[in-house]
């Protein structure tokens, strides 16, 4: 029973957009490992830029410079 939690930043994602994930992901690992999709478990958890750092920094930061 696979289980993966993706993590992404709060910044809009849509519903369709996260079906397409659980979709894509579902189908990969039984394409590529044989798992079961009726046992798959996907979890997608958005985090809020400020609680998100890259190089020292929070995305909020960087997201305002451009970066």
């Amino acid at each position: 029973m696979p289980y993966v939690n993706i993590k992404i930043t709060k910044e809009g994602a849509t519903a369709e957009q996260k079906a397409a994930l659980i979709a894509g992901v579902t189908e990969l690992l039984q394409k590529v490992l044989g798992k079961n999709p009726a046992t798959t478990v996907i979890v997608i958890d958005e985090v809020e830029t400020d609680n998100w750092g890259i190089a020292g920094e929070q995305v909020t930061h960087r997201r305002k410079q451009g970066l």
